[in-house]
């Protein structure tokens, strides 16, 4: 699948997009190891940060001010990463969904970023990053309508398909699933070096406990 992804003139300067390509994935339902991994990262989170804000870890500001600079109250609607990282400082499992899903969710812990994931196989090209219109929305995953009107939305020819709080049902990832749509958002400000960075490790994490070949990337 030929693929190139565009930012819409009216966020470029306001998001940096990173975007990836994982073909050749395995999904499978659990993985032990990742599990544990996904545990201690959790647990050196409450060892450094217990009983603090999320807002006050490092890495968080990043994300919330992409929020901000999008027009978006991130204390009322969260980045996923920060989601995360609040169930994480309670003491709260993170949600088990698939390895694939397992793993994106143990790096935005990490970078503290909010990223996307989704079945390329159920995406449609060409792919745009830009702000919603007026009654648009998706059906979320595990949640009812999602609407995105005035907020930064991927949009394939079909239609809206994800954001940086909560992605489609349509587009989800399934055990079925065999290349792998990775997106990363971050404020304009987050140098190109730095986007480049994240999605390398990512990619690594990613790659250990599913396997796959990256073939293609884009830093917006």
């Amino acid at each position: 699948m030929s693929l190139n992804v565009a930012i819409a003139d009216s966020l470029a300067s306001r998001v940096r997009l990173g975007v990836m390509v994982l073909a050749g994935v395995a999904v499978r339902p659990s993985d032990p190891d990742l599990d544990d991994e996904v545990d201690r990262a959790c647990a050196d989170l409450r060892k450094r940060h217990g009983g603090g804000r999320s807002a006050e870890v490092p890495g968080v500001a990043a994300a919330r001010s992409l929020y901000k600079a999008v027009g978006l109250d991130p204390t009322k609607t969260r980045p996923s990463n920060e989601a995360l990282l609040r169930r994480a400082l309670k003491g709260e499992t993170l949600y088990r969904i698939s390895t694939l899903v397992d793993a994106l969710n143990l790096s935005s812990l990490r970078e503290q970023l909010p990223f996307g994931l989704y079945d390329l196989d159920r995406v449609t090209p060409p792919i745009e990053l830009r702000r919603g219109e007026a009654g648009e929305g998706y059906v979320g995953i595990r949640k009812g309508p999602v609407n995105v009107a005035g907020r930064p939305v991927l949009v394939d020819a079909r239609g809206p398909f994800g954001n940086p709080t909560s992605d489609s049902a349509r587009t989800m990832i399934r055990l079925e699933t065999r290349i792998a749509l990775v997106t990363c958002y971050a404020p304009a400000t987050c140098p190109p070096d730095r986007m480049s960075g994240v999605l390398d490790r990512t990619r690594d994490t990613l790659v250990r406990f599913c396997g796959g070949n990256e073939t293609h990337r884009q830093i917006l």
